[in-house]
């Protein structure tokens, strides 16, 4: 990504984190952006969200992100409007890294339960007689 690129993003990342966490949070959860992809052209930006809601189902949130992402365009095309030419389209996506982290992490935790200790390992004998 070109510096311009990155520079848009950051934007974005933090406008549409504000935007979500105003209009679109539920009480008891947090909406976290947590990357922001934009294409080369910047007409589309890749938006990764993180869901966390403790006790709930958090598909019906990704929903209505979903079904509202022109009213979410539209509210970050009123603050960043003065910065870009075109308003980029916007693409948003469950991001799961906290979800693959705990697996790898259930993973080594049975595989140290699993091996057993190497404290006696056994070393062959030299039958030099």
């Amino acid at each position: 990504m070109g510096i311009r690129t990155e520079k848009l993003a950051s934007v974005i990342k933090k406008d549409i984190g504000e935007i979500l966490q105003r209009h679109y949070q539920p009480p008891g959860t947090f909406i976290t952006v947590t990357q922001v992809r934009m294409t080369d052209d910047l007409s589309i930006a890749k938006i990764y969200l993180s869901v966390f809601s403790p006790g709930r189902d958090d598909k019906p949130i990704y929903s209505q992100i979903d079904d509202h992402q022109s009213e979410i365009r539209f509210l970050l095309a009123s603050k960043i409007k003065n910065q870009v030419r075109r308003i980029p389209e916007l693409l948003f996506f469950q991001d799961n890294t906290s979800e693959y982290v705990n697996r790898i992490e259930e993973l080594f935790s049975k595989v140290r339960t699993e091996t057993p200790p190497d404290d006696k390992k056994k070393t062959p004998k030299n039958n030099d007689d």
